[in-house]
């Protein structure tokens, strides 16, 4: 009994982890913040010894991207007496892309993981080039891993990404009630992105942006991009805003110094920005917009 018990216990946790790495991956974790935490607060408390590759990995990543420290006893463990790893692994293929994925999220002096690191990558790579029978979604999950692990990808360019991988592959999210909210929501989100966007745009026409430094480089979108890489979430509206003016103002400001003023009227440039003087003109229209 108390092995089975044992074993439904593990069956749970593995579906646990499964369902919170589809609910971050597609973008929605933000409305499940507590959930997540909670869940794997709880998963942290119990043995993580006894579980496939693919789960070991997946438990160790999400707990260590959620801030709870995690041994490395479980990747060391997938070495053989020689200090290299478990030639079986290399088969695993859903196992070596958790593997890899978990190994980016590396500390300083942790060699086991840069060693996981370059052993997933290596074998991956490898499949992708030998297995002919190879699913063409998995396949496109396994190059899309390669080129941007999750850990280091924009929230917004996984979340699309994903939901095309986990239409392809429905079996494996077996909540289908979550893909389809998770397209709703990336949907919303954009059409707050795009609002937001078409209002920063109306601020630039406003004061005359493109005829008053016609020497600066249009980076309205893209200064409003480097923000959506920060927070995305809709209760961040007016900081997206708002830090996407300040970006537009700075890299005019360099443009500025950098394409148009002589040496000396960049310096008396920086000397009236130094002193900062509220009725000077160069900074009424920041007052008013």
């Amino acid at each position: 009994n108390e092995t089975k018990s044992s074993g439904d216990d593990e069956a749970i946790v593995a579906d646990k982890l499964r369902l919170i790495d589809a609910v971050q991956r597609l973008g929605v974790g933000y409305h499940f913040e507590a959930e997540i935490e909670e869940a794997l607060g709880k998963v942290h408390d119990m043995d993580g010894r006894g579980t496939d590759l693919y789960h070991a990995a997946l438990r160790f990543r999400l707990l260590r991207q959620q801030g709870f420290p995690v041994s490395l006893d479980g990747f060391r463990k997938l070495k053989n007496s020689e200090g290299r790893f478990k030639e079986w692994l290399s088969r695993d293929e859903q196992g070596l892309l958790s593997l890899y994925e978990a190994a980016h999220i590396a500390f300083d002096g942790e060699d086991i993981l840069d060693e996981a690191l370059s052993f997933a990558t290596k074998n991956l790579k490898s499949i992708l080039l030998t297995n002919k029978n190879i699913n063409n979604a998995f396949q496109r999950q396994i190059d899309f891993a390669l080129l941007v692990p999750a850990w280091k990808c924009v929230p917004r360019s996984l979340a699309r990404h994903s939901l095309d991988f986990y239409s392809d592959q429905g079996a494996l999210l077996q909540n289908q009630k979550l893909l389809t909210f998770a397209k709703l929501d990336f949907n919303m989100l954009q059409s707050f992105h795009k609002q937001e966007l078409r209002e920063l745009s109306e601020w630039w026409k406003s004061i005359d942006g493109a005829t008053n430094f016609p020497y600066a480089r249009d980076r309205l979108v893209e200064c409003y991009f480097w923000i959506i890489c920060i927070y995305f979430e809709p209760k961040y509206r007016v900081a997206r805003v708002l830090n996407a003016k300040i970006y537009i103002v700075l890299t005019t400001l360099n443009d500025t110094c950098d394409n148009f003023g002589t040496y000396e009227e960049v310096q008396a440039l920086v000397k009236a920005i130094q002193r900062f003087l509220p009725h000077k003109i160069i900074y009424i229209h920041i007052y008013n917009h």
